[in-house]
């Protein structure tokens, strides 16, 4: 029987190496950004890479979630799927979700901000899926009857094996310390975006060191953090923190 690990992100919260994490482990394929050409396609934004995204990956949401809830490429008893939320329009499929066990990972605004900024100018508050990760977040509670998993990337960075192990006893699989390392460069299952977004993480070999204070902003770029803050805080108050229930 197959584990589906939905795990919803916004860009730039860690969410490709953990990713990476998973698949080091052995047992587990995983799905990059499933809907994202689904979402480029609906939406007509002009990402990096628009064309080879359009032309490499499944553009039909319907056909995107029927995949989500099925099993991984390789049949291996856990599927992880790194899912965006903004990527997940209203008007997608989510019957899916009830299929997978559903994780959040969250990420201080601030420092989400400074770094899509990096590879992508004058984002939106809707480019970086905080208030879609909250509408998320409640759909799943309400059919729970409780919160699901909440991580934050800043306590994995501080203790990549208890936050790592923690998160494994949650979803009630067996933690390998494996999660910690993988080889740099490209991965066989990166999305096509890859080359433009992934640059730091494919010369990684494992978790970078704890960050350190938050980066200043100015300007819009500021608003824009302070906007998000409070769906980063909401979430935040309810996270994952080792050794505790």
């Amino acid at each position: 029987m197959t584990l589906r690990i939905a795990m919803w992100s916004g860009p730039r919260n860690l969410s490709t190496a953990l990713m990476y994490a998973f698949a080091a482990r052995g047992d587990c394929d995983v799905w990059d950004e499933p809907f994202y050409a689904a979402y480029l396609a609906a939406t007509g934004l002009d990402h990096p890479m628009r064309a080879e995204i359009a032309a490499a990956h499944e553009g039909d949401p319907a056909r995107v979630a029927a995949a989500c809830a099925g099993d991984g490429p390789e049949g291996r008893p856990l599927f992880y799927q790194k899912q965006m939320t903004m990527h997940l329009l209203p008007q997608f499929p989510r019957g899916f979700m009830r299929a997978c066990a559903n994780v959040f990972l969250i990420r201080h605004p601030a420092r989400v901000v400074a770094s899509y900024v990096r590879k992508r100018e004058a984002p939106t508050l809707d480019d970086l899926g905080f208030a879609r990760q909250g509408d998320l977040f409640d759909e799943v509670a309400d059919w729970l009857g409780a919160a699901p998993p909440v991580i934050d990337s800043a306590d994995i960075l501080a203790d990549p094996a208890g936050m790592l192990a923690r998160l494994c006893g949650v979803l009630g699989i067996p933690w390998t310390g494996r999660m910690l390392s993988w080889p740099a460069g490209p991965k066989p299952f990166d999305g096509a975006w890859a080359p433009h977004w992934y640059g730091a993480v494919h010369r990684s070999t494992g978790f970078e060191p704890a960050e350190g204070a938050l980066p200043a902003l100015e300007g819009d770029y500021a608003r824009l953090a302070e906007a998000a803050l409070p769906c980063y805080e909401r979430l935040a108050a309810l996270r994952l923190r080792p050794g505790r229930d």
